[in-house]
């Protein structure tokens, strides 16, 4: 049995896949599978999968008949994982060398908790590498091994899944898996840290997370799927209804639900710009039906804005929004 499982979803990365591909298999220490799941690839990426896998017996290929999206082919590689931990990683980032030694370690050290949860950098097209804001969250002191009340700022992260290791037989018990749509990270990892009784950190970088300038980032690509992220939450929730000894922290998930919608419909280049009031009435439903009692916004600019988004108030919000960006400038 493999330490390690690396499930790789591949889809349009042809450019890419070689290195992601060797930033796995170049890792030394411990045994380890690479389960590359091509999602009916319409490029070269399913004969780069074949001639890996002929090249090293460590990598298993699933070729999917159908393109399911990125969460369903992450599931697919996991119905066949066989390691003591997944780890997850997509097909256009790289793991940093070393990573998978220190994460073998440093699980042993404490005594294979649930989940690990490692940092990552963003990489840029001109050669810049920048870790993540979330360093001083790995450099805070901590106990070993805690669970989600000792350390809730980990709710404050960027919720992915590819920056953590997760034990299999932890991910089997909770029924995690990865619904259809944009987001998909969501009901994954939302779930994996409330229910985890050991969770532990690696201070170091383990993902270098590429920047694309164009193409290939679904969340940079303007459409109405981006509405998919009100499902999402629904089925966060839904972990919270099955587990009444989770329930005080509602309020928590609810506050940083508000804070995600804020960013899906402000940045540009997710919401058209014609659907943003439909994404302001189905947010207002959508937090009606889910605001728990014991919420209480944050004060500030920021409280504001998403109070003003969780009850459909768009002018006022769009006002708020110029307001700050006149102060930005009168400031510069």
């Amino acid at each position: 049995m493999p330490r390690f499982s690396v499930i790789v979803p591949v889809y349009r990365v042809e450019e890419y896949l070689a290195e992601c591909l060797a930033s796995v298999l170049g890792q030394d220490g411990p045994d380890i599978e690479l389960i590359a799941v091509d999602d009916r690839s319409p490029d070269g990426c399913g004969a780069l999968l074949d001639t890996a896998a002929a090249e090293d017996p460590r990598v298993r290929v699933l070729h999917l008949p159908e393109n399911v999206g990125l969460g369903r082919a992450r599931n697919a590689g996991l119905a066949v994982a066989s390691g003591d931990y997944v780890l997850f990683l997509d097909s256009d980032d790289t793991l940093t060398p070393g990573l998978l030694t220190a994460v073998d370690d440093r699980l042993r050290a404490v005594g294979d908790p649930d989940v690990l949860v490692y940092d990552y950098a963003r990489t840029y097209a001109d050669g810049r590498t920048v870790r993540a804001a979330s360093a001083k969250v790995f450099g805070a002191p901590s106990r070993e091994v805690f669970d989600l009340a000792d350390r809730p700022e980990l709710l404050e992260l960027l919720q992915v899944v590819w920056n953590k290791a997760y034990r299999r037989d932890f991910v089997t018990a909770q029924g995690l898996t990865f619904p259809a749509g944009y987001y998909e990270d969501t009901p994954w990892t939302y779930p994996a840290l409330l229910a985890a009784r050991g969770i532990t950190l690696l201070d170091r970088v383990g993902v270098h997370y590429r920047q694309r300038q164009e193409g290939g980032n679904i969340l940079a690509t303007a459409g109405r799927k981006h509405f998919d992220v009100f499902g999402q939450y629904d089925l966060v929730f839904a972990f919270l209804d099955d587990r009444p000894e989770l329930d005080r922290w509602r309020p928590v998930v609810y506050g940083r639900m508000l804070h995600h919608l804020n960013t899906v419909v402000s940045r540009p280049g997710r919401v058209p710009p014609g659907d943003r009031r439909e994404f302001f009435r189905r947010a207002a439903e959508h937090c009606a039906r889910l605001r728990p009692a014991g919420y209480r916004a944050p004060v500030g600019v920021s409280g504001l804005r998403t109070e003003l988004l969780g009850h459909g108030r768009y002018t006022a919000y769009q006002a708020v929004r110029a307001l700050a960006r006149a102060r930005r400038m009168v400031r510069r």
